[in-house]
């Protein structure tokens, strides 16, 4: 992203200036209050919108079709189960289901939910439901996931639960990922990099670099690391709120 601003209605500056690269492996935190641009940053970058001002370059041959987009809601079809869910991305692409079959049950193997391919929506749990979403996002084994805010809505159990299997799945997978997050604690478990937003405009005034090495757990997450970075992390929002 390269100076790239969003203007809505002629007078509502989304986002201000926006120069972000990312690169191949990166796990990338958009962290910030609401109104600062986090969500509109990744419909640009998802092309559900285009800037207003600046540009965005794909380089090494990449571009949209290569990545998967995992929303706040899990956005499931309720009468489709959830092996059909997972498959939209390829019936999108005009494939078959009999041709990635076995694409589509090794996504859900990988989310732990291969025994209920034949359930329906309805019959699962908000954190069940998102373990779908993801699926459906990375079937296609894309180069870039984009993730909106998909764990604000569980509760922090499964919240965890979720955070460290996505951290597993990333790693089977080798994609690269730019999360929104209002969580300070959250973005520092997962991220390699955090990019602190502030609103109104929305803008980047920070960014930190989580250095930790993967594969992490619960034994960094109970670490004097974590809570460090976690109050360097704090103090750059309470920094986005007061610029705000």
């Amino acid at each position: 992203m390269e100076g790239v601003s969003k203007v809505f209605g002629g007078n509502v500056v989304a986002l201000r200036d926006m120069t972000l690269r990312i690169n191949e492996g990166d796990f990338i935190s958009l962290l910030g209050p609401s109104g600062c641009g986090k969500s509109t940053a990744l419909r640009l970058l998802s092309n559900l919108a285009h800037p207003t001002r600046g540009r965005i370059r794909w380089e090494g041959g990449a571009g949209q079709s290569d990545l998967g987009v995992v929303f706040q809601e899990p956005t499931l079809m309720p009468w489709a189960t959830v092996a059909q869910n997972v498959f939209l991305p390829f019936r999108l692409r005009g494939k078959s289901y009999a041709s990635v079959r076995d694409e589509v049950l090794e996504a859900l193997r990988l989310v732990g939910l291969e025994k209920f391919q034949t359930a329906y929506p309805r019959e699962l749990s908000g954190g069940m439901k998102m373990r779908v979403s993801i699926a459906r996002a990375m079937v296609t084994r894309p180069k870039l996931i984009l993730m909106d805010e998909p764990f604000a809505a569980l509760d922090e159990i499964t919240r965890f639960k979720l955070n460290n299997d996505l951290l597993a799945l990333k790693s089977k997978i080798g994609c690269t990922v730019v999360f929104v997050t209002h969580s300070v604690f959250e973005s520092v478990f997962l991220s390699d990099r955090i990019v602190v937003m502030a609103a109104r405009p929305g803008r980047v005034i920070r960014e930190l670099t989580v250095d930790a090495p993967y594969p992490r757990g619960e034994d960094f997450r109970t670490s004097a690391d974590y809570a460090a970075r976690c109050r360097e992390a704090s103090d750059a929002l309470h920094a986005a709120m007061e610029a705000a």
